[in-house]
């Protein structure tokens, strides 16, 4: 049984992670700045969950959740970051104020969650620290700008902290997920001319055919937090049925 942090879990690849940490027995404080995790953190489950209804972007948030962590259930072993911001706008369009809210909380926050957790983390007999990357750090769409910017930084920060934090024993993982239907993408459809014929010609584009579904998604998350994935440390793993394989 560990102990886990999921911040951003009230949707999507979130929400469907913490459900898989719950079932196997783990407990989980779940940070989102949603009303309806608290919904979330009232569902069965098999290990426990208290819901912290935060701002991750805001100053001491994080530190707020490591030591709540720490406190209820007596240490850390996992932290799973998937939340992020995605905003659209044509280049004219974008202003320093939505750059800025982008980098807070997409990239800022990872470091900051990273800084707090890592002197609980090496006291796990199981580190693993994931962060939620995209396939839009490596193929671009228009109108994504700060989002595909931070999203792109986040192996290269995965990378830089296994090398400083992997004598320790924790492991930084990146996932890179592709055309995963969730709500989260709704501002990407939106800014689309017709959200529709665009969602069909993309996933005409996956080889595979469809969009993957969070769980896909989270099954991947439990082997690199599990035992069987203990040798698997400052990589990034692309889960996109083939999209950006062509």
């Amino acid at each position: 049984m560990a102990t886990v942090i999921v911040a951003g879990g009230a949707t999507g690849i979130g929400l469907s992670s913490l459900r898989k940490f719950r079932e196997r027995g783990d407990n989980v404080v779940l940070i989102d700045h949603r009303e309806q995790g608290q919904a979330v953190a009232d569902e069965e489950g098999l290990g426990a969950c208290v819901f912290l209804h935060r701002d991750l972007s805001e100053t001491g948030v994080a530190a707020e959740a490591v030591e709540t962590a720490v406190r209820l259930f007596g240490g850390l072993d996992t932290v799973l970051i998937t939340a992020a911001l995605m905003l659209s706008a044509t280049l004219d369009g974008w202003t320093e104020e939505m750059w800025d809210r982008t980098t807070a909380l997409n990239l800022k926050m990872p470091f900051f969650v990273t800084q707090a957790a890592a002197p609980h983390l090496a006291k796990s007999p199981n580190p693993a620290i994931i962060f939620t990357s995209s396939t839009g750090a490596i193929r671009g769409h228009a109108g994504m700008s700060a989002y595909q910017a931070t999203k792109a930084a986040l192996p290269g920060l995965a990378r830089s902290l296994t090398a400083e934090l992997g004598p320790k024993g924790i492991r930084i993982n990146c996932i890179l997920p592709g055309w995963i239907d969730t709500p989260f993408n709704d501002p990407f459809w939106t800014f689309q001319r017709d959200p529709e014929e665009r969602r069909h010609e993309i996933e005409a584009e996956i080889p595979l055919g469809r969009q993957g579904s969070p769980s896909e998604v989270a099954a991947l998350i439990m082997l690199l937090t599990s035992e069987s994935g203990r040798y698997i440390a400052g990589t990034s793993i692309v889960v996109d049925g083939g999209y950006t394989a062509i």
